[in-house]
């Protein structure tokens, strides 16, 4: 689920197609424009239920993030998303840039345009601090037993 406009999307779509294939398994893209696409989108996966949503970072899915959580739960279905306030919502795991780290960088390009600097002469930065944040209190409301050696990996883990 996401916003069909935002930057990367195409490209997001096309990986998980791609892992999507690799693991046989189906995904099935559901464009979310605002927040009642995603309360429709919803309404529509109680009757035919998936067995995990993958939700994308993007301001719709951000806003829409709990009534999704909410969902999951309630259907015991896992649902996963690249920003770490979807974890603190319920979801069962994020992985992710570090949305406080980024928000520095643009602090930084911020006073680097104030200063004079053009725009276009920046250089495209990938987020370097990317954080992994396990809701195991979401996992063990919809009956899954996560491993000892993922929860070693994670940055956080919501008791």
């Amino acid at each position: 689920m996401g916003d069909p406009i935002h930057p990367g999307v195409d490209l997001e779509i096309a990986v998980s197609q791609a892992t999507a294939n690799t693991l046989g398994m189906d995904l099935r893209w559901q464009p979310t424009r605002n927040v009642a696409e995603v309360r429709e989108a919803l309404a529509a996966f109680e009757t035919e239920k998936p067995d995990a949503l993958v939700v994308l970072p993007d301001a719709v899915m951000i806003e829409g993030r709990r009534e999704t959580a909410e969902f999951a739960l309630r259907n015991r279905i896992p649902a996963v998303s690249g920003w770490g306030m979807f974890a603190h919502s319920d979801g069962l795991f994020t992985y992710g840039p570090r949305l406080s780290e980024s928000f520095k960088r643009l602090a930084h390009y911020t006073a680097r345009i104030l200063k004079g600097a053009a725009p276009s002469d920046l250089p495209i930065e990938r987020s370097t601090h990317l954080e992994f944040i396990v809701n195991a209190k979401t996992a063990s409301r919809i009956g899954l037993s996560l491993p000892q050696q993922l929860l070693g990996f994670a940055d956080e883990i919501i008791e």
